[in-house]
């Protein structure tokens, strides 16, 4: 698994008129390729008189899936700028979806590249993006006596806590990097008194 990656920020969608043309991007994250899928109908949708709705996504950590679409532009001049845009600024997780809303003036070739390019790199700049990075998924077990202290302690370090459940004893979730695994078996042996154990599961990313 990759380190870290970026992607958009979140959800929205910015304009920009050129030579009469409406150019609306809407970007949105997207865990899998289904889900860009289902946002890329959605646009549909919402502009069914819109003169095109191209798209662009790039699924994966590692960006192994990214898939385009000129939606009846001129072949290259719409989804693949878009997509060049999105793997130039090395965002991933993300869709974008262009829709165009033809004003009579023809761009010609270069123009609706650098139109389609253009309002997916100001969109990426009007939203933002977010950097998630890779953390080992790990369990703190502990007694009643000592959960809510222990809890405030691990936000107070930063500690990314995803959960936390009641039962016999008191199960804390949280998200670990790599490298930090044996300092916090130290920390939470001193800050317990030995008394809490913690358990290692699986890999997820959690914003950085």
């Amino acid at each position: 698994m990759q380190e870290q990656y970026r992607t958009v920020a979140r959800a929205g969608v910015h304009e920009s008129e050129i030579n009469r043309s409406r150019f609306l991007c809407a970007l949105a994250p997207a865990a899998t390729e289904e889900e860009a899928q289902e946002f890329v109908a959605r646009v549909r949708r919402e502009h069914p008189t819109a003169t095109h709705n191209c798209y662009a996504y790039v699924i994966g950590a590692d960006a192994s899936v990214q898939k385009a679409s000129d939606d009846g532009e001129p072949g290259g001049t719409a989804g693949v700028p878009m997509l060049q845009m999105l793997t130039r600024r090395e965002v991933c997780y993300v869709v974008a979806v262009v829709t165009r809303y033809y004003g009579g003036v023809k761009l010609g070739a270069g123009g609706l590249i650098r139109a389609y390019g253009g309002v997916v790199g100001e969109a990426l700049d009007a939203l933002g993006t977010r950097t998630r990075r890779r953390y080992r998924l790990a369990t703190v077990t502990v007694g009643h006596q000592r959960a809510g202290r222990l809890e405030n302690e691990l936000r107070a370090t930063g500690r990314t806590v995803r959960e936390v459940r009641y039962g016999a004893e008191v199960t804390i979730g949280i998200g670990l990097p790599e490298a930090e695994i044996e300092d916090f078996r130290r920390w939470l042996a001193d800050a317990t008194a030995g008394e809490a154990r913690v358990e290692l599961g699986g890999e997820a990313y959690g914003d950085a």
